[in-house]
């Protein structure tokens, strides 16, 4: 009984350890969330939450500064790092349960960068707007 117990127990944090299939660049874009709220991601329309980051300045220069705003952020593990993509994850306090946050940088005429941006809880259904919240600090850091 008992280790049947603390098979049952850790099952969810195996979860936390286990990077999911649906990260990285599909084509020239970030992949789509899943139809769970608890992925937020950029897009180009209408709301000032979800659209692109925008930086004057080069891909290199901004994903410089998003590598350093990630940097002084809590429990943040940069997992991967290309020319053009950052791939991020962080940690709860708490429990330890882990979200993928992933950067795609593209390079626009006239010297400037858009940001795409994808967040998303690797366990559970809701994450209570940690998502979104998360990443309107980061944009409103990028800004500063």
């Amino acid at each position: 009984m008992k280790k049947r117990y603390l098979l049952i127990c850790s099952l969810p944090l195996v979860g936390c350890s286990v990077t999911p299939t649906k990260l990285g660049v599909n084509g020239e874009a970030l992949n789509d969330c899943p139809i769970t709220p608890n992925c937020f991601r950029s897009k180009n329309n209408e709301s000032q939450d979800t659209t692109p980051i925008l930086f004057k300045g080069s891909r290199a220069a901004a994903r410089e500064k998003i590598v350093s705003i990630v940097d002084s952020l809590p429990r943040t593990t940069i997992v991967e790092e290309r020319d053009n993509y950052i791939r991020v994850e962080f940690r709860s306090q708490l429990i330890g349960f882990v979200d993928d946050v992933e950067f795609l940088l593209s390079q626009k005429p006239g010297d400037g960068t858009q940001i795409d941006f994808r967040s998303a809880s690797r366990l559970g259904v809701s994450d209570l707007g940690v998502n979104k919240a998360r990443m309107k600090n980061i944009k409103a850091l990028f800004a500063q």
